[in-house]
């Protein structure tokens, strides 16, 4: 049974793969992939636990990869793996672990070591939500910048709006990066790699950048004025890096 669900933007062509962050899910994607039609065939994944995939553990990272490589392997030849933040590590953990499935990866502001954080940062921030929500319009009031992305990240239920994934889960998932680190998989990467870092990043210091130097084909772009949803909040930023980066990846 699979775990992930699909959701296909359209184009045609070379698959390209969009794999959403913590809490997030395919439909997140949606203006960019609009933008990506030309350059290939565009699907989003739902990860298992997130919008409408199986909540179904274990929340491993290697789950999450062998997940998304059975999708990439069902639309017929190699995929660009495009990640934010929790889908960024799982693009390069495919890409170390299954190179025949991977052309090139985009990561969106994800760094391979945070060991010593803890779900408790986390937990305190999602108990202060104001839950359930009254509308929608009180979703991208309270997130502001965010807004938008946590809208397409909400159920509504009879008393309101509601996160679709379990919160118990997201702790589990995040808790294992502060055990571990992913390093090993960086170095791992053959194909052309991209590293999009936000200006305000989430992640430690320095370590996006290194990903670049460490990985055999890695390149290292700081979005200014970008916070963790580079997508969002430096749109036209985003699209530049992501379009150059492709027009050379696809001349291959």
């Amino acid at each position: 049974m699979a775990r992930v669900r699909v959701v296909d933007f359209g184009g045609a062509g070379r698959p390209i793969v969009l794999l959403h962050g913590l809490m997030g899910r395919a439909r997140t994607w949606w203006r960019v992939a609009q933008w990506l039609r030309p350059y290939g065939h565009v699907v989003g994944l739902d990860a298992r636990g997130h919008g409408r995939a199986p909540r179904v553990g274990p929340w491993t990272t290697e789950q999450f990869v062998a997940d998304a490589a059975e999708a990439v392997r069902s639309l017929g030849s190699p995929a660009v793996l495009i990640g934010h933040s929790m889908g960024g590590l799982h693009a390069w953990a495919l890409a170390a672990t299954h190179p025949e499935l991977v052309d090139a990866v985009v990561v969106e502001d994800m760094a391979p070591d945070q060991r010593g954080k803890t779900v408790e940062t986390w937990r305190g921030y999602f108990e202060s939500w104001p839950v359930p929500f009254q509308s929608l319009a009180h979703v991208r009031d309270f997130f502001g910048e965010t807004g938008d992305y946590f809208t397409e990240c909400m159920a509504e239920r009879d008393d309101g709006w509601h996160l679709m994934a379990s919160l118990d889960d997201l702790y589990e998932i995040a808790a294992e990066w502060g055990r571990r680190e992913y390093w090993s998989l960086v170095e791992a990467v053959k194909c052309p790699l991209l590293v999009i870092e936000a200006e305000h990043t989430l992640m430690p210091p320095g370590q996006q950048a290194e990903m670049a130097k460490r990985a055999v084909r890695g390149r290292h772009v700081v979005a200014p004025g970008a916070g963790h949803v580079v997508h969002d909040s430096a749109p036209d930023f985003y699209r530049g890096a992501v379009e150059a980066f492709l027009s050379e990846v696809l001349e291959r």
